[in-house]
């Protein structure tokens, strides 16, 4: 079985814990960087390639910046993250304003952006219309239904809250030209964390082949294919990870067979991939408080579910590697849990691990994505601190924790003296 490696060693992660105590995130620079331009080589037989790091996955403006610097766009879902995006200095077209159920000021927002404005819902066209104007570019997300498979994550995308469905697709575009827009593109995402290569060419084919239909019956022509993300990651160890190459080879054959023998090229692919790009790469940091022996061995952590909440939300695997212990046989069966007051609160069960000593430093991997972004307060749990290991070996802070004056800070404490129970 393939080990899964840590960037630094204990040494390096004892000096850290000296500055900045567990538990904390913290993400390698040098990797992520490598990442990315991986994928942006993998593809660049398209002239128009773009990738829209997903913001949701970890929004941390120091890490967009490190991105926006590689290339990569903002693929947004909120005001919040328009507002992060814009601060790093990514605008207009380099955002993708992929929504949904969306309020009207997130609306008026991506369009003061110069956002490209990716809609749910063909109800949402007059909507937009009506509270921010329509905009020269704009995108429709379909919904395949039964023509594909989901998964855990997303769900099957009969059941999925995102989309139009094919019909609508045809009635929203013709709405949509007759209202003078003039520049379109589309985009689809209909699974989370999937290893099939061929899963990824089989959903471009799907939506090439509909550009083709659409164009025809329309009149009108496409700028770009926004292909989604998803791109999974090998979470446990032994698990292959996705060949880029394949996906790109397999979605190129594609495009020439549809796009090109069509006369619809030059047609820009877009992607927005967040967890491939920052997930392997972030690391949660916490330290063993407490062994407990009932009836299973439970090893506590201090960190909980407020700090990486995905095996909790989805039964998912995050492997753990104890500093120090790396090469020591796996000789105990652990409950691996954190403090909240929820007995789900467990970031590994019945998990194999070198038998644990209270001070125990763990590391838990692949937590560079979906990990701090999905953060909470829930029995006044404060989130962690984010460390950024730079190329250079530095470790700097990026995001202070939370302390108590910031859980209260939202609290009017001026009305207090005056309530009355």
């Amino acid at each position: 079985m393939t080990k899964k490696s840590v960037p630094f060693s204990q040494e390096k992660l004892n000096a850290v814990i000296k500055d900045y105590p567990t538990p904390f995130h913290i993400y390698d620079e040098k990797k992520m960087r490598e990442n990315a331009r991986a994928l942006i080589r993998a593809f660049s037989w398209n002239e128009g390639f773009r990738e829209y790091f997903a913001v949701k996955a970890a929004p941390n403006p120091f890490l967009m910046k490190i991105l926006a610097a590689e290339g990569f766009g903002a693929d947004c879902s909120s005001l919040p993250e328009l507002i992060i995006a814009e601060k790093c200095g990514v605008t207009g077209e380099d955002i993708m304003f992929t929504s949904n159920d969306t309020p009207a000021e997130e609306f008026i927002e991506a369009e003061r952006l110069g956002a490209i404005i990716n809609l749910d819902d063909i109800s949402h066209i007059p909507f937009l219309e009506h509270c921010a104007g329509l905009p020269d570019i704009i995108c429709c997300r379909y919904n395949p239904g039964p023509l594909k498979k989901g998964n855990l994550i997303i769900g099957h995308p009969e059941e999925a809250k995102y989309g139009f469905t094919r019909e609508q697709l045809f009635e929203g575009y013709k709405i949509l030209r007759d209202k003078g827009i003039r520049r379109f593109g589309i985009h689809t995402m209909v699974a989370s964390n999937e290893l099939d290569p061929l899963y990824f060419v089989e959903t471009a084919g799907i939506l090439f082949t509909l550009i083709a239909e659409l164009s025809g019956e329309l009149g009108i022509r496409f700028e770009f294919a926004n292909i989604g993300g998803g791109l999974g990651i090998p979470y446990r160890p032994g698990q292959k990870p996705l060949d880029l190459e394949i996906i790109s080879n397999g979605i190129r054959e594609r495009y020439n067979a549809v796009i090109e023998k069509n006369g619809l090229s030059p047609l820009k692919l877009f992607m927005e991939c967040g967890r491939y790009i920052t997930g392997p790469y972030g690391y949660l940091i916490s330290r063993v408080l407490h062994l407990k022996n009932t009836y299973k061995h439970f090893a506590g952590l201090d960190a909980c579910m407020a700090n990486l909440m995905r095996p909790a939300l989805y039964g998912a695997y995050h492997h753990i590697t104890v500093m120090g212990k790396e090469n020591a046989p796996a000789t105990t069966l652990y409950d691996v849990t954190g403090s909240l007051c929820e007995n789900n609160d467990k970031f590994a069960i019945d998990r194999k691990l070198p038998e644990l000593a209270e001070g125990d430093i763990v590391v838990i991997h692949d937590a560079g994505a979906h990990g701090h972004a999905m953060g909470f307060n829930y029995n006044g749990k404060l989130r962690s601190a984010e460390l950024l290991l730079r190329e250079n070996g530095d470790v700097e802070q990026i995001r202070r924790a939370e302390t108590a004056d910031d859980y209260f800070a939202t609290l009017d404490w001026g009305k207090m003296a005056n309530f009355k129970a």
